[in-house]
This record gives structure tokens, C-alpha cells and sequence, in this order.
């Protein structure tokens, strides 16, 4: 299966969250279950950035930190690009999408970087992991307070509700467990280390825990009968043209602009990102009742996009020759 799955450039993980879409589509969790498993979400999701507060070292912040014309560069494709194009994409979807989902798209364009991912790409890519961990790491964390300043800025009052308690929910599941991370870092960052797979599997795993929870959301307040097969068509093609001109961007303008074919990579796999681990959490808290499921459908379709894209992509990179040393010179014999 692994073989078969290799050879048409399948990442198993793609068919985990489509069977997860399935699997919430005939066994939502409900009612007194669905309150528990909220619960579970909400610690998978605390877990995930405690890991990585006790994976990433102060000393690759502050060397991603010191590069500050590629952390600069992907910060305002995150936010300042994605959120002009998120403008554009919802008036091109007007009158094709219901409401709910053209605040999707404008709160997709308007979140973090991912993580995990991120990093991934660009290792496999041969680019700047350290500059890529650093980029996506400020990112999540930006975000958290960035992020629902400009969905009140880009939404006004539309379907959201921004207020104190809703940045400090943010934090406390979010930036707190970072920084408890942090703090255990000296004994918990050589274990990560060793065992890279364990972030991975909190990871990927949360995802499927979030995204399981939205469908059942979706599906209990009838998701499916409010979609149909055209708003996904227009959904699906808004958000790969989306992703087209975001990646485009990125590469071309990083080129431009001088950046090593090291640093161009972390930038095209940072700046082309939005992170569904982070953006599901603050829609349940930035957005009300069953609008919610309906809201991150974008999100989780781009999510998908940008995986399959990314993929090829760092497939691609990996496969350019490496640059050979130049052979030393031999001293000479007086």
C-alpha cells in the first residue's frame, strides 16, 4: 500500500483526513459527547505548542530572528498579502458562495503560518530549516493577537465577536503552553530530539481531532444541506487560485529580491501557509454557533491544497543538484 501510495505522490496523511471527513460525516459526536470531546481537542491542541515551546531552542529564534529581510518578507506575505487577496477572492465570491462561507475565506486569508508542516517542507526541500522554524514559530504566536485584531479590521461585526476574553482564551491555549514549554525545555528538548516523531504525531494528530470535531459540528447542524456541490466547486477553485498567486509571489519576488535559493524555499513554504491546528481553535472561539463549521470549510479545503502543492513542490527542490565544494588547492612543494 505504502508502495502504491509512493508511486502517484499520495501522502497517507491526505487519505487520514479525508476518512476523517468521512468518518464525521456518518458517526458525528453529539451532545453530551460532543462536550467531552471538546475537551480532548482543547488539550490536544494546549499539548501540541507545549511541544514545541520544548522543541525550539532561544538560540534558533534568535539567529531566524537576526535575519530580518526573510522573516520581514514572510511575515507580510502572511499578513498583509494573504489578507488583500482574501479581500479579492470574497468579491469575486459573491453571489456564487453563501455568507458564512465568504467569511471563511477572509478568515483563512487573515491566520498564522503552520508549524509543523512549514519546517518539513523546507527540510525535505534542502532550504533554511532554522530560518523556516523561526518564521512559522513568531508567526503562530503573532497570530494570536494579530489575528483577531484583523478579523475585526477585514469583518467589522460580520458573524464575529472580538473581546478581551476571547485574546486571553486565545493565549491561555495557545502562547501559555509555549512558554511552559520553554520553560522545560532543558529537560524535555534532547527527548524531542531523539524522537521527532512524537511532535509529528501530536501534530497531525490534533489535526484530526480538530477537523473530526468541525465536520461532526457541521454535520449535526446540517453543514451538508446548506453546501452543495456548486458552492464546493467555487470553494475549491477560490482557494487554489489563492494558493497559485501566493506561491507565485513568493518565489518570484523572493528571486528578486536576492534571497539564496536556501532562504527562497523556507519563504515560498512559510509565506504560502495557513495553519488549520491554529485556525480551528479560534474560529470556536472568535465565531458563534453552528456558523463555525461552515467558516473553516475553506480553511480545511486550502489546508489540503497547500499539502498536495507543497509536496510536489519540495519534490521538486530536492531533486536539484547539490552544489559541489570547490576542490582544494594543493600546497605547492619549494
Amino acid at each position: 500500500m505504502k508502495r502504491l501510495l509512493a508511486k502517484f505522490s499520495i501522502d497517507p496523511y491526505i487519505l487520514m483526513l479525508l476518512g476523517t471527513v468521512v468518518l464525521a460525516s456518518i458517526l458525528p459526536v453529539r451532545g453530551v459527547a460532543a462536550e467531552i470531546f471538546g475537551y480532548v481537542v482543547y488539550a490536544a491542541i494546549a499539548l501540541l505548542f507545549f511541544l514545541y515551546g520544548a522543541k525550539l531552542s532561544l538560540q534558533s529564534i534568535g539567529q531566524g530572528l537576526l535575519h530580518w529581510r526573510l522573516q520581514s518578507f514572510v511575515f507580510l506575505c502572511t499578513y498583509l498579502l494573504f489578507p488583500v487577496l482574501g479581500l479579492g477572492i470574497a468579491w469575486l465570491a459573491r453571489g456564487h458562495v453563501t455568507g458564512d462561507l465568504i467569511i471563511g475565506l477572509l478568515f483563512l486569508s487573515v491566520l498564522p503560518s503552520t508549524v509543523q508542516s512549514s519546517i518539513a517542507f523546507t527540510s525535505i526541500a534542502r532550504g533554511n530549516v532554522a530560518a523556516a522554524m523561526t518564521s512559522a514559530s513568531v508567526s503562530n504566536l503573532v497570530g494570536v493577537l494579530l489575528t483577531p485584531l484583523l478579523v475585526a479590521l477585514v469583518l467589522g461585526t460580520k458573524g464575529v465577536t472580538i473581546s478581551l476574553d476571547s485574546v486571553v482564551d486565545l493565549g491561555v491555549q495557545l502562547l501559555l503552553p509555549f512558554a511552559v514549554g520553554q520553560l522545560c525545555r532543558p529537560w524535555l528538548g534532547p527527548k524531542l530530539k531523539a524522537h521527532p516523531r512524537l511532535t509529528s504525531f501530536a501534530d497531525r494528530g490534533s489535526i484530526l481531532l480538530v477537523v473530526y470535531s468541525a465536520f461532526s459540528a457541521g454535520v449535526v447542524a446540517g453543514i451538508w444541506s446548506r453546501v452543495d456541490a456548486a458552492d464546493l466547486g467555487w470553494l475549491i477553485g477560490l482557494c487554489a487560485l489563492m494558493l497559485a498567486v501566493v506561491l507565485l509571489v513568493t518565489s518570484v519576488m523572493a528571486r528578486k529580491l536576492g534571497f539564496s535559493e536556501e532562504d527562497r524555499i523556507a519563504i515560498i513554504f512559510c509565506g504560502s501557509k495557513k495553519s488549520l491546528a491554529t485556525g480551528i481553535p479560534m474560529a470556536g472561539i472568535l465565531f458563534a454557533g453552528s456558523a463555525v463549521s461552515l467558516i473553516v470549510l475553506p480553511l480545511m479545503l486550502f489546508h489540503q491544497l497547500q499539502l498536495f502543492a507543497c509536496a510536489f513542490l519540495a519534490r521538486g527542490f530536492a531533486a536539484r543538484p547539490q552544489a559541489v565544494p570547490p576542490a582544494p588547492v594543493p600546497a605547492r612543494v619549494n
